[in-house]
């Protein structure tokens, strides 16, 4: 992965920053911790210009995040309530967890959805719930700009100021990932023993009021 894209955007130029950082998005295993850094090496040995590769990168990003913003708001809210209601329990949600959401996000989404670019493992899926909540493209866009600007700023400049140790960040935001991911699988797990705790609850109640 860190050769493809090292080729990529040694052969391709601000081209190949735009295409992997629009596939980023679509497929997060591509690192933009690893293509800014890189950018900003690139633009340190004089091959790119820093800023120009800074809003080719961003471009890049917001083109990517549309397919996940646009499946989400052509999502059939009602038919996900209904799913939710019978299968809800593998994700740990209720129809009056999602109402809840709907309602707080309604009122914050904005700079939920430029803050969330700026947080790694969950910049991609900040999408889902401003197409879900029909934020509009425009509000959309304009806040996403927001958060990426300053994301891919900061590694593409942190790339020109290491130089050859632009790997550096790449490793150091890994960890954060991590355990950004550790945090949540942990807060879904929890979730789930309660939810399934309050599940058998309910059960035995309706089972006591049968008998």
């Amino acid at each position: 992965m860190d050769d493809w894209v090292t080729n990529t955007v040694q052969s391709m130029g601000y081209f190949g920053v735009l295409l992997l950082m629009a596939l980023e998005n679509v497929f997060p295993p591509i690192p933009s911790e690893l293509i800014m850094p890189l950018t900003g090496y690139s633009a340190a040995q004089g091959k790119l210009n820093l800023w120009l590769a800074v809003l080719v990168g961003s471009l890049g990003t917001l083109v990517g995040t549309l397919p996940w913003y646009g499946l989400a708001r052509l999502a059939n809210k009602q038919r996900f309530y209904r799913w939710v209601e019978h299968h809800g329990h593998w994700l740990t949600l209720e129809r009056s967890d999602l109402e809840r959401a709907e309602r707080w996000f309604g009122h914050r989404g904005n700079w939920i959805v430029a803050v969330g670019r700026l947080v790694p493992g969950v910049r991609t899926l900040i999408s889902v719930p401003a197409g879900f909540c029909r934020m509009p493209l425009g509000t959309y866009l304009a806040y996403s700009a927001a958060g990426t600007l300053i994301w891919t700023g900061v590694l593409a400049y942190l790339g020109h100021l290491l130089g050859r140790k632009y790997t550096q960040v790449s490793d150091y935001l890994g960890l954060i990932t991590w355990g950004v991911l550790g945090v949540i699988f942990l807060v879904y797990s929890v979730r789930l023993v309660r939810m399934r705790q309050r599940n058998h609850a309910r059960r035995a109640r309706a089972a006591q009021d049968h008998s």
